[in-house]
């Protein structure tokens, strides 16, 4: 690490803006977060709202606590953590060499790309009761609807990012007399690491939506079984409880990616 002395005073003072901002941040944001489950719960504890309904996060613990003294906390999280990741890994594996294909002939992107809007379009949820007659009741169709969410959204971002390579660069190595795989692994795909991390990102919601969708429509055992049996037998804080993991799952997920990010951008 280097010398203070090495800095500038001028330098110095901006970093020192920059760490405190930073802290400045963070600490706003466990405030908001503070500040709103003490209002919540305060809310509750006073019936200035009926927690039945609203539930509070002191019947958020218990309700978690009772799972894991029951023995299933670990056994719903870990179904649909399951689903999540290997849908996760799938799509966004599946959707990258697509899209290395379309940008690599022309004319299989013209004719795929109107299709791909079509698809990327249609509300999936409707291909419900067909996921369930091609994959069955089991863990296989969560993840086939995971799959089918977070594809399209795999495809159109990568082949955005592919086609947004520097013409004037491109131009450059086609002169020199580099060949097609020599300007997709020395150009193309170095150039797209930022769409490529921005899709991580935007999959790793959609990857929970595919989960948690594909539970609603068959399952006997997750995150989103749970939220449906909490709300058929009223037991809505079972229900906030799931949702509280859920969010808490889809936070840890989403650090990793931006963890990458950060490793990304420094090894550039």
């Amino acid at each position: 690490m280097k010398n203070d002395r090495e800095f500038s005073p001028q330098h110095l003072a901006y970093l020192r803006g920059v760490r405190n901002k930073s802290i400045l941040v963070n600490v706003a944001r466990i405030s908001i977060l503070f500040v709103f489950l003490l209002l919540w719960e305060l809310s509750a504890r006073q019936a200035w709202v009926n927690p039945f309904i609203t539930s509070s996060p002191s019947r958020i613990c218990k309700a978690i606590a009772d799972l894991h003294r029951n023995g299933t906390l670990f056994h719903h999280v870990g179904t649909t953590l399951k689903e999540t990741l290997i849908g996760f890994a799938i799509a966004v594996g599946l959707g990258y060499s697509v899209a290395l294909a379309l940008w690599w002939s022309e004319a299989l992107r013209r004719i795929l790309e109107p299709y791909l809007v079509v698809l990327n379009a249609l509300p999936k949820i409707a291909l419900g009761p067909l996921i369930i007659i091609w994959c069955g009741t089991g863990s296989e169709a969560i993840v086939f609807m995971t799959v089918l969410i977070g594809l399209i959204v795999a495809i159109m971002n990568m082949l955005s990012g592919f086609m947004a390579t520097d013409e004037n660069k491109l131009l450059l190595l086609k002169s020199m007399g580099a060949s097609k795989l020599q300007i997709l692994t020395k150009l193309v795909i170095p150039s797209s690491l930022p769409n490529f991390i921005s899709m991580l990102k935007i999959n790793v919601g959609m990857a929970w939506i595919g989960s948690i969708m594909g539970e609603y429509i068959v399952s006997k055992a997750g995150i989103g079984y749970l939220i449906v049996y909490g709300g058929q037998v009223f037991k809505l804080d079972l229900v906030m409880s799931a949702v509280f993991i859920l969010c808490m799952l889809a936070a840890i997920m989403y650090a990793f990616v931006a963890l990458l990010e950060r490793l990304v951008i420094k090894n550039r």
